[in-house]
């Protein structure tokens, strides 16, 4: 299966730091990418962002035209960075340290860890502190523009949130038992740049020292899984008759408490801890309906950010350069990226 460069992209976008300005010295050697506004986007910066993803892409055997346009939609990144920028300035919503540093707390105390531990978390997925810090900050800010400029457009309207009850809802169980599980999957393949065997070998490595008390399976899933690691392998409760086939078998003989050998599937070595059982009661609408207000109000909240943020590139003063300069493939992409 071949990356997407649009997802993988994206992916790499929301935990790298918005780009640095350039001396006028460096532009003479390095050279423009796109302007904003008064704003300049160097050449050199849209490499930095697309590097890790193009060596993926390069690796998974993607042509020469996906590795283009990726490159192509991280500057539309960047120059969608420096747009929010100067509405953060303009309007004076920047992030305070104390602001941050809230935020940052918070995210330990939501995943159980320490501050210390989550900066080390931070650091095995090659991020630096103050990059880190500098993600969060962004994160931040974009809320405050979307609080400021979006927020008043959005409307939750309770047919909405019941039409969505029934359609989450409306076919669950009556009853049975349901399963609370974690996942650690150590994918192979191309994509990861790991073969079979290897992957399997992480995976018993992880499972030996799981169940000889060394490590918990939480802090060996931030470690070493391929899916979601901040999650820290939580799945959540899942009905038996609701797993996929190649967990049931597993799950149906395991206790809580219990941690799988390690389950081989066409997409890599897994391993599952059952953490709890309970009867299955079915979702009652009071009960989901601010949870599903909430998921409706964000999803619109969303789409009415792209909106408003199509109509900030009209007003602001836009031009690429050089590689970029062709506007209708970039027009192309923008306008695939804000589909919802």
């Amino acid at each position: 299966m071949r990356i997407s460069c649009k997802v993988a992209f994206l992916l790499l976008f929301v935990a790298w730091p918005l780009a640095r300005h350039g001396a006028a010295e460096e532009l003479l050697i390095d050279g423009i990418a796109a302007q904003v506004g008064s704003e300049i986007v160097l050449l050199s910066e849209v490499r930095e962002l697309a590097r890790p993803v193009e060596d993926r892409m390069r690796a998974a055997g993607a042509p020469e035209a996906e590795v283009r346009g990726m490159h192509a939609e991280a500057l539309e990144r960047l120059i969608e960075a420096k747009l929010i920028a100067g509405v953060v300035r303009r309007l004076e919503l920047e992030a305070t340290e104390a602001e941050i540093d809230d935020a940052i707390t918070g995210i330990a105390q939501d995943t159980g860890l320490t501050l210390e531990q989550l900066g080390r978390s931070v650091e095995s997925h090659g991020l630096t502190i103050p990059e880190y810090r500098e993600k969060i900050k962004s994160e931040i800010e974009r809320s405050k523009v979307l609080n400021t400029m979006v927020r008043s457009r959005v409307r939750v309207e309770p047919a909405d949130v019941k039409a969505a009850f029934d359609e989450q809802y409306g076919n669950q169980r009556s009853g049975g038992e349901e399963v609370h599980l974690r996942h650690i999957l150590v994918a192979f393949g191309k994509e990861v740049m790991r073969d079979r065997r290897t992957a399997c070998v992480i995976a018993e490595d992880a499972v030996r020292k799981i169940k000889g008390g060394e490590i918990n399976f939480a802090d060996m899933a931030r470690r070493v899984t391929d899916m979601d690691p901040e999650r820290a392998g939580e799945i959540g409760w899942l009905h038996l008759d609701d797993l996929a086939s190649w967990m049931a078998p597993t799950v149906r003989q395991m206790q809580p408490g219990d941690v799988s050998e390690v389950i081989e599937t066409p997409f890599g070595c897994n391993l599952l801890e059952l953490v709890e059982r309970r009867g299955f009661e079915p979702v009652r609408f009071e009960q989901a309906e601010q949870a599903i207000t909430a998921e409706l109000a964000r999803l619109k909240m969303e789409r009415e950010y792209i909106n408003w943020l199509e109509t900030l590139r009209k007003q602001v003063y836009v031009s690429r350069k050089g590689l970029y300069s062709q506007a209708d493939r970039v027009d192309e992409m923008t306008s695939q990226s804000s589909e919802p």
